[in-house]
């Protein structure tokens, strides 16, 4: 299948927005203003431009962006592989133009896609030790590095084919995230788990390790159908732990509940007949009471 997925044709361009504007005059911008009219709002007067192409700590930004990015090979050998695998279960998917961009460390973003393009800023991923993001939570700098933009993007146009919940419960929210991530497996072929959600190699090994403590909370606590919006924060949002209230919590990885819901729909998948199209169309309770998940020992 792998073989039949890296033969599929997929014509896309890359665009390294960055680099023009970080080459850069001020005389330049009428050029760049009508060659690239979607990075210069018509709100925003010429002066907010010309601040930014003099401004030394851009021209630093746009230095590092080139040290970090001399090229889009690499860059395009992934999205190409990406694009490949969505298509192959999603034929009606088209590969997008794609913008590199700057976005002043704008890190809650990171990668921005609609129907016919997909912009990359590529200062968020500069490496997780990298001085710019100074300041910047631990838990969120993990992830702005290099090797991230494929499962960013992949998880991006994942949420175009998963449905958002239709109710509030905790288990819900599980496997929506679940059946992103299992998208993930699907794109992301020889890709470590880890970096699917975006754990740490210690992270993935924990959550692997405590699986049946962490089911048997959920389940003790009754958390599956509860619709407690505290429990978002606690299970399901990025966070530098999971909050359990309990003296594992400082071990624990945010975001568990993801995890979790994760390992409920890969059980389902591999104990049911079912086309990943037809995933996409059951309910998160359907899933679960199917999936004969059972944590592993």
């Amino acid at each position: 299948m792998e073989k039949e997925i890296s033969n599929l044709p997929m014509d896309f361009e890359v665009v390294r927005f960055d680099k023009e504007f970080a080459e850069a005059t001020v005389e330049d911008l009428p050029r760049l203003k009508q060659k690239f009219p979607l990075f210069f709002p018509a709100q925003y007067p010429d002066s907010i431009w010309i601040g930014k192409i003099t401004d030394t700590l851009q021209k630093e930004l746009d230095r590092e962006v080139l040290k970090t990015f001399p090229n889009t090979e690499v860059l395009k050998d992934d999205l190409q592989r990406i694009f490949q695998h969505i298509y192959y279960y999603f034929p009606e998917f088209e590969a997008p133009k794609v913008y590199t961009t700057t976005s002043d460390v704008d890190y809650r973003t990171r990668v921005i896609a609609n129907d016919s393009l997909l912009i990359l800023e590529l200062d968020t991923y500069l490496g997780s030790t990298h001085y710019f993001y100074e300041g910047i939570p631990k838990f969120l700098v993990k992830n702005l590095r290099p090797e991230r933009i494929g499962p960013d993007v992949a998880s991006l146009y994942a949420k175009k084919y998963v449905a958002p919940p239709s109710d509030r419960t905790l288990l819900s929210l599980m496997v929506y995230f679940g059946k992103i991530l299992y998208l993930n497996d699907l794109w992301l072929v020889g890709t470590e788990d880890a970096h699917k959600i975006g754990f740490t190699t210690d992270e993935i090994n924990w959550a692997r390790e405590n699986e049946i403590e962490i089911w048997r909370y959920f389940i003790e606590n009754e958390l599956l159908y509860n619709t407690n919006s505290k429990l978002v924060q606690r299970f399901i949002d990025p966070a530098p732990f999971s909050k359990f209230n309990l003296e594992i919590d400082n071990d624990s990885p945010g975001m568990i509940g993801r995890w979790l819901g994760w390992q409920i729909v890969r059980s389902y998948m591999e104990n049911n007949d079912v086309s990943v199209l037809e995933l996409m169309t059951h309910k998160a309770e359907h899933i679960f009471n199917n999936s004969q998940y059972k944590p592993q020992k």
